[in-house]
């Protein structure tokens, strides 16, 4: 492996923005999947137990738009874990073994359930009884959702890979307890901040639709049931994303410190360290953050970050510079520096080199056992050994700074905006509330897709230079392909990925506008 250390950099740039694109794209549509399908759940739950036609009509219009969006997703997510094999080649030889058991599951059993119970809920409506239509229903719903919590296993172990050990005779990290792939920390935690963030995506789009319809003065009744229905789904929510939000940041403070110092750009930490709310960054350049200080026109909340990482005011939160030193954590362990990390790294590598060599020569040979245990000893540096330079161990920080603050106050707004408009709709009459509630539902609907957006470019830009955390940089990961050829299926990807979103947004404007309620 060692001529990935002097790989073609353009490669590696065109294929980590090939698989991002893909990336962003897909999650255009997930989130509205997994969204809707508890809204709908809801509203077929209401007239299963009321019998009333309007309930019935409600859900069927919300399923259309569901359904629209659901096939896009399983589009665009097919290709995405095609590009584990193609552009990331080395990554998934040296992880294959681990990575793929989450996948191949979400495929044979949540995907395949999915596609069952949609079968039933869009063509069994009059063939199958009222209960088990539900069911179908609910089960759709729940068949994506289990499909998304296979998929942030596999995610979450490239955060923290846990349950693994390495094999130096295949060169293969191997599984060795499923359940601490499956039930890692990290993985509950993200599943559930995930999901909960796209049930907001799906409040947010049912009430931009609704209060759209109201701006159109047609629609009242779906409108006002519908804004109601939604209104609670995503108060509800949004405090579950603010509870398990708190969580990940414990979990990315513990096990991802270099993450957390580039989001709140953190050069030198401390004790009772603040929570930037502002901040004057250059978005444009990576700052020097080796001088120490803080950035221009900062404002904080005292002890903020200390409470966010550690539940502590006095919490010790390492910053950039720290992580790059070296430090001493309160209970007495050191943290290496980046340049030990470095070498232990070099010497995983130049180790496994000779376990290879001495046994290719004699598989009996007496020197195997030392080199490896002292490979073992190495291998949580393995990693570090492809980098050249500390300042690669640094994601770039403007991005991940101004991310996570989108998705945090865009969230702090929806999380107002659910307390308004349910307000308004329970309390009162949405439909004469005014067009100022109106149109910032409708504006609410392109910021609830931002903030979901940033979301994920803090997990994945934040974990930079690492496709798995610690153990495989990307530039080891990808594959032996011409810088060329990936940039050429960039843009085939980038004019076929367009056009699916066009043509999905305009054949659910259609059937938006196009509704006509029999209610009515």
């Amino acid at each position: 492996m060692n001529h990935l250390l002097t790989i073609d950099p353009a490669l590696i740039d065109w294929s980590r923005a090939q698989f991002a694109l893909t990336a962003i794209y897909h999650w255009l549509f997930v989130p509205l999947t997994l969204g809707l399908a508890v809204v709908m759940g809801i509203m077929e739950t209401i007239y299963y137990r009321t019998g009333k036609p309007f309930w019935r009509e409600l859900s069927q219009f919300w399923q259309r738009l569901f359904g629209v969006n659901f096939a896009m997703g399983v589009a665009t997510g097919i290709i995405l874990e095609f590009e584990f094999g193609t552009n990331w080649s080395n990554y998934s030889w040296f992880v294959g073994d681990i990575f793929g058991a989450p996948l191949a599951i979400e495929g044979i059993v949540a995907f395949f359930m999915e596609s069952t119970f949609v079968a039933v809920m869009f063509f069994g409506w009059d063939k199958v009884s009222r209960g088990f239509h539900l069911a179908s229903t609910w089960l759709t719903g729940i068949g994506a959702t289990i499909s998304a919590w296979w998929i942030l296993v596999a995610n979450s172990w490239m955060q923290y890979p846990v349950g693994c050990e390495f094999n130096p005779d295949t060169v293969r990290n191997e599984m060795t307890s499923f359940m601490e792939v499956a039930l890692s920390p990290i993985a509950i935690d993200k599943f559930f901040h995930t999901v909960t963030s796209t049930w907001i995506v799906g409040a947010v789009f049912v009430c931009a639709v609704s209060c759209w319809y109201l701006l159109r003065g047609r629609e009242k009744e779906l409108a006002r049931q519908s804004i109601k229905v939604a209104s609670i789904v995503g108060l509800v929510a949004s405090l579950a994303a603010i509870h398990t939000g708190d969580g990940s940041a414990v979990m990315v403070a513990e096990k991802q410190p270099m993450k957390l110092a580039a989001m709140e750009a953190l050069y030198d930490g401390g004790e009772g360290v603040g929570l930037t709310v502002v901040g004057a960054l250059n978005p444009f350049a990576q700052p020097d953050y080796a001088q120490g200080g803080e950035m221009p026109l900062r404002i904080a909340v005292p002890y903020g970050l200390s409470i966010l990482a550690t539940h502590s005011t006095d919490g010790y939160v390492p910053g950039v510079n720290d992580l790059l030193n070296g430090y001493t954590r309160k209970d007495g362990t050191r943290e290496l520096s980046a340049e030990e990390k470095m070498e232990r790294g070099r010497n995983a590598i130049a180790t496994l080199a000779e376990y290879r060599k001495v046994k290719a020569a004699n598989a009996n040979d007496s020197r195997l056992p030392q080199l490896a245990e002292q490979l073992k000893a190495d291998m949580p540096y393995f990693g570090y050994g492809y980098i050249k330079d500390r300042a690669e161990l640094v994601p770039y920080i403007p991005i991940n700074f101004y991310a996570f603050r989108v998705m945090v106050g865009v969230g702090s707004l929806l999380l107002l905006f659910f307390i308004v408009i349910g307000f308004v709709a329970w309390r009162k009459d949405i439909t004469r509330s005014g067009r100022w509630l109106w149109i910032t539902a409708v504006a609410m609907l392109p910021l609830v897709y931002i903030a979901s957006e940033a979301g994920w470019i803090v997990a994945e830009l934040g974990r930079q230079p690492w496709a798995i955390q610690d153990m495989l940089p990307t530039v080891a990961a990808v594959s032996d392909l011409k810088a060329g050829s990936v940039s050429l299926t960039f843009f085939i990807f980038l004019v076929l990925f367009t056009v699916l979103l066009i043509a999905e947004v305009s054949i659910m404007c259609r059937v938006i506008k196009n509704y006509k309620s029999a209610q009515e």
